[in-house]
């Protein structure tokens, strides 16, 4: 029975490249997958490009591509990423410097495009189609359409099969959705497609790139139950499926490293960012996760059967980043004695000079932190005279405006009100950030045969 194993390389921009180095040079891996992807990571990529139009995607990637080619192409590994983020082009041309930098002749890279609507938005509303807000449903885009930085939509692993069916060894895309680039490999592998005969596998493939999707978060890196036992967390494995063809998979890791794979890291992981897991909805198929076995049948090895799905939505999810105001946020310590006591003097004296010179923020937030910074309004602050006197308590004071006027008058005048009696307060943030643009999310569907993909390839001479 043929068997794909494919590898975890990162959860988002800003994992670490170590793991992912250790298992192109140890592990048996066919693929290895590299997530750099999220809504806010795509807002700040899109106005990156803003600026640059050369910019656009994450500025490591072209660094870990130079130190993980030479390895996955002496290994025969395929390496697939959404990386591209808002620029996939640019990035693609960047990797291919790197490549050709490094001697690496013959090396073929696809690029993986259609994802960006940004530009087609007024051509589909034409048609018609009204981009529904999933969390407010305000019906369409009007309020926002003159402050749209980007729209990318979530597709699937079309694009990522027909760049592998032309021969790529490196595929990268935009917002590809991070499950899609392990179904892509997958499908292309066995030659899966569409059809209802193949919804149960599709399923199987979905399930498990969302167990393996985010690194290290199935090896023990953010277990809850049992992350005292996690063996070396400071040398975490990251995780490798080994799919058959008949939809049944073992969950591994890379060998001889630390972490910890057993049917606990692995259901921790299933619940993450699962609202209805009978309907675990991907551009791919929806997998029902409620049907699977897992059995643990080896030091760090689980079973995966029984696994299920259903045919792939009509509509794909967009998300589109628009300039939403400006945020300043703040941070002061105050120390004993009277620490609590101070932070809620400041805070009340901040509240009574916001009156004062009638400045509105049009969101205000503040965190005692050590108390609620975690868990926000489910904890009640206690009253200074509930608990014992603390050595030291902060303040987290986040504020949004419409204008950046606003937010540097705000920043700019925090003195009067941050050091309640003097003497007794020290302040982390002599000089604290400058304020900073606030995009906001728009979560939307778009019909699916609106978004056809386009793969160009270009090979390293």
């Amino acid at each position: 029975m043929k068997t794909v194993p494919i590898g975890s390389g990162s959860m988002a921009w800003g994992d670490v490249l170590e793991p992912s180095v250790d298992m192109a040079k140890r592990a048996n891996v066919k693929y290895i997958c590299f997530d750099w992807l999220a809504e806010v990571t795509m807002s700040i990529l899109y106005t990156l490009k803003l600026k640059n139009p050369k910019g656009g995607y994450p500025s490591e990637l072209p660094e870990w591509m130079r130190t993980l080619l030479p390895i996955a192409r002496e290994k025969g590994i395929k390496i697939i990423t959404n990386g591209g983020g808002a620029n996939p082009e640019e990035a693609a041309e960047a990797v291919y410097r790197v490549a050709t930098e490094a001697g690496l002749s013959g090396l073929k890279i696809a690029t993986v495009l259609g994802d960006s609507i940004t530009e087609r938005l007024d051509e589909l509303r034409k048609k018609g189609i009204k981009f529904t807000n999933m969390d407010t449903e305000e019906e369409d885009i009007d309020s926002i359409k003159d402050r749209i930085t980007g729209a990318y939509v979530y597709t699937g692993a079309e694009g990522i099969m027909e760049a592998l069916k032309q021969g790529a060894d490196v595929v990268i895309g935009g917002r590809i959705s991070d499950n899609s680039m392990y179904v892509g490999p997958w499908m292309y592998e066995f030659g899966w497609d569409y059809r209802e005969s193949y919804w149960n596998k599709i399923g199987a493939a979905v399930t498990c790139a969302h167990i393996i999707e985010c690194s290290g978060a199935c090896t023990g890196i953010i277990m809850c139950s049992l992350w005292e036992e996690v063996p070396d967390p400071w040398n975490i494995g990251y995780p490798i499926v080994e799919m058959d063809e008949n939809g049944d998979a073992v969950v591994t890791k890379t060998p001889d490293t630390g972490g910890l794979v057993n049917t606990w890291t692995i259901k921790e992981h299933l619940v993450y960012e699962s609202h209805d897991p009978q309907n675990y909805i991907m551009p791919d198929g929806i997998a029902d996760f409620t049907t699977l076995h897992l059995e643990d049948i080896g030091k760090d090895r689980v079973k995966v059967t029984n696994m299920s799905g259903k045919p792939r939505p009509d509509k794909l999810k967009v998300g589109i980043g628009y300039l939403d105001g400006w945020k300043q946020e703040l941070q002061h310590w105050f120390c004993w004695p009277d620490a609590l006591k101070k932070a809620k003097h400041a805070e009340f004296i901040m509240r009574e000079w916001l009156n004062r010179w009638n400045v509105k923020p049009e969101r205000l937030h503040v965190d005692y932190m050590g108390f609620n910074m975690a868990h926000g309004g489910l904890v009640r602050v206690p009253d200074p005279e509930e608990v014992p006197d603390l050595p030291e308590v902060g303040l987290r004071i986040c504020a949004k405006f419409k204008t950046r006027e606003e937010a540097l008058y705000f920043r700019n005048h925090h003195s009067y009100w941050d050091a309640p009696p003097p003497g007794y307060v020290f302040n982390t943030t002599n000089a604290p950030a400058r304020p900073s643009r606030v995009i906001a999310l728009w979560p939307t569907l778009v019909p699916r045969e609106e978004v056809p993909t386009k793969v160009m390839i270009r090979e390293v001479k």
